[in-house]
């Protein structure tokens, strides 16, 4: 395929910071104004199926995109080089539908948490791409809080109870889950303000 792949031509470094930062924001400003509801939710989340489909169907169509057939107009709009793994697409093409129907008849536990994982993955591609080698250096926002992700994102896909634990510990304590929070919306602030300042253009 010519020219630049979408994730290098479309994601800028500034409104890869409005996405993060209000992503942060809005999450978590519900956890301090909805406590109770969001420490529930969060509880049930990882055995929830339903949701665990949804988000793995998603996670896997996206991935797809990028290993689809070339000169098939929209669809083809994200297929990328992937060096010499190029060969093995065909494969991939196939591989992906049937790992997708494979997780949600096989690996029901914690489905939801293996899916969050795929997703996730699946995001840190374009913000990483966002933040590379670009100017000026608080664009290490975007780099942290994506390679954290990306961390995390390894962790829910290979080991999903990490994910549990993480939300049980959270939860357990009302000054811990209210300094997390405080914790997102700075980073959230923080993160906005550099993209309305600092990034435009980048």
């Amino acid at each position: 395929m010519g020219g630049p792949h979408p994730y290098e031509d479309s994601i800028s470094l500034d409104v890869a910071g409005y996405a993060i930062g209000a992503y942060l924001l809005v999450a978590h400003s519900l956890m301090l104004w909805k406590p109770a509801f969001c420490k529930e939710w969060l509880l049930k989340l990882p055995r929830h199926h339903t949701a665990g489909i949804y988000t793995l169907g998603v996670g896997m169509i996206w991935f797809w995109l990028l290993i689809a057939p070339e000169n098939m107009g929209v669809i083809s709009t994200l297929t990328m080089d992937i060096g010499e793994f190029n060969v093995v697409k065909p494969y991939l093409r196939y591989l992906v539908p049937l790992a997708f129907l494979g997780m949600v008849v096989y690996a029901k536990e914690f489905l939801f948490v293996r899916s969050l994982g795929v997703f996730a993955l699946m995001v840190t591609g374009p913000l990483l791409e966002a933040s590379m080698n670009k100017q000026p250096d608080t664009r290490l926002l975007v780099a942290v809080f994506s390679y954290l992700l990306l961390t995390k994102a390894l962790f829910w896909v290979g080991m999903p109870f990490t994910f549990r634990d993480l939300v049980t510990w959270a939860t357990a304590n009302d000054k811990r889950w209210r300094m997390l929070a405080l914790g997102g919306l700075v980073y959230g602030v923080a993160t906005l303000l550099c993209a309305v300042l600092f990034w435009g253009g980048h």
